[in-house]
């Protein structure tokens, strides 16, 4: 009994032993390490929700801030900062300290806004004049290959009037206003610091006239669209100061895309545009039978006389019947059209139910294709961007066609800290084909505006009774006329 209660008295002290080393390191383990709580606001003493706190030396011993700013973070003993952050608010590094109220600061970096001039960047706040700038893919029209027409509505005080829906006519754009002292009063165009003259000079009188003129004044129309990345707008006199009197209406400035550094990317846009034919049901035109009641009225009154009709300058249905009746033959000694009531009733019930389709005759349900790719790399050293661009319009209306190319390529190199090469180009190509057309005249008396010859196929269509035989030749200008005949024969 004596040994047994020996041995329990020794088996007793071994445990108390061990449970005071377990108890002693556990106390050691919590005095390495301490407890830290505070509460993260803003300058306006708002609890930032959110922010994240860390050891400075470990930034994996970490918290974040609960919906009332406040935090509770253990680090070691030894740890003598913090990190306290929250984005769009500067860092700050603390010390450690029990009990902690932290204010962030925002950390604003604006940028500063520059107008491009064309030769020069300078700070918006050191530029005088008055200038907008537009981005190209606010601007940008689906389905409209011509840049100068995505200006429409864009700035305030900017006027476009598109004089001509035909590629390449040069739209009459207004900067300074429409009127001028010296009778010109159209922007100047500066593409990457070039100004671009037009191919051709024309007046506020021939823009409007839509003369065939027109169709190469455009001295922007072989740009593609996807290479474009700004506009800015120099709208008052003071662009006079860097372009000279060129810019006294005005100054329309282009700035197209460039490589960047650190990036490289391919770019491809195809663009399919599908136009239908015009229908006569959009539009309050007469049909052969409403004419011809016309037509049989008129005649009923007098007004329709043979003699006059028949040899007038221009004449339609009636006019070719009366020249029929007039036609002899002298091989077999009949007439045209012989000259009684019942053959001349059967040659107007005849255009009476034609309902000759204009439209139908000449348009054509057409696709329009624009593909463009571009290529654009850069470093630190260099930067690089080239682009390839194709239109091809089949065209809307007979004797109408549209094709162009584009090709542009530019490269930034930095020679050195303070000296910076660039290398431009840009080449295009058009073929386009249309209607061969008189200016348009306007009667200052009556306001009437006309052209004394007019073959454009939409013009026709509206203008045109449809009484009409397509096959045949009816007098326009005392002379034998035929549309079709004349788009195959008469055309720019």
């Amino acid at each position: 009994m004596l040994l047994s209660y020996r041995n329990s008295v020794g088996f007793m002290k071994k445990l108390i032993l061990i449970f005071s080393c377990i108890f002693f390191s556990i106390g050691i383990i919590f005095a390495q390490t301490i407890n830290i709580s505070g509460t993260v606001v803003d300058e306006s003493n708002e609890p930032v929700i959110g922010a994240t706190v860390s050891l400075k030396e470990n930034k994996q011993v970490g918290t974040v801030t609960n919906i009332e700013g406040k935090f509770k973070l253990s680090v070691p003993a030894k740890s003598k900062s913090i990190v306290v952050s929250y984005i769009g608010m500067k860092a700050q590094v603390l010390e450690i300290k029990p009990v902690m109220k932290i204010t962030l600061h925002s950390d604003e970096q604006q940028l500063q806004e520059v107008v491009v001039t064309g030769k020069q960047t300078m700070d918006k706040r050191l530029f005088t004049g008055a200038s907008t700038k537009i981005d190209a893919k606010d601007a940008k029209l689906d389905g409209v290959a011509d840049i100068s027409r995505a200006l429409e509505g864009k700035a305030a005080g900017v006027s476009v009037q598109n004089i001509s829906g035909t590629f390449g006519t040069a739209p009459k754009i207004r900067v300074r206003g429409a009127t001028s002292i010296y009778g010109n009063s159209k922007p100047l165009w500066v593409v990457d610091n070039v100004v671009m003259e037009d191919a051709v000079d024309v007046s506020v009188d021939q823009l409007s006239s839509g003369d065939a003129v027109t169709l190469i004044s455009s001295a922007i129309a072989g740009l593609n669209a996807d290479d474009i990345e700004s506009f800015t707008i120099l709208k008052d006199g003071s662009a006079t100061s860097i372009y000279g009197a060129r810019a006294m209406s005005g100054v329309i400035v282009v700035t197209t895309k460039r490589g960047q550094a650190g990036v490289s990317k391919i770019n491809y846009t195809g663009e399919f545009t599908y136009r239908q034919k015009p229908n006569y049901s959009q539009y309050n035109i007469s049909n052969s039978q409403e004419q011809m009641g016309i037509y049989k009225e008129m005649e009923d009154k007098g007004w329709l006389e043979m003699a006059t009709v028949a040899n007038s300058s221009s004449s339609g249905i009636y006019g070719k019947m009366y020249q029929l009746i007039n036609q002899y033959n002298a091989t077999n000694g009949t007439y045209g059209l012989v000259n009684s009531v019942a053959a001349k009733n059967a040659y107007l019930q005849e255009a009476e139910f034609r309902n000759t389709n204009w439209f139908d005759l000449l348009f054509n349900n057409t696709v329009m294709q624009n593909h463009a790719i571009s290529l654009s790399t850069g470093n630190e050293k260099a930067r690089f961007y080239a682009s390839l661009s194709v239109l091809e319009d089949p065209g809307w209306t007979k004797a109408s066609s549209v094709e162009r190319y584009t090709a542009n390529a530019n490269a930034s190199i930095n020679l050195s800290k303070n000296l910076s090469l660039n290398i431009l180009t840009s080449n295009s190509y058009r073929s386009q084909s249309a209607p061969g057309t008189l200016s348009q005249q306007t009667d200052v008396v009556s306001g009437e505006v006309k052209r004394d010859f007019d073959i454009n196929p939409f013009s026709f269509a509206m203008n045109t009774a449809r009484t009409l035989d397509k096959n045949q030749n009816y007098t326009r200008n005392y002379a034998p006329f035929n549309i079709f005949n004349e788009l195959d024969n008469n055309y720019i």
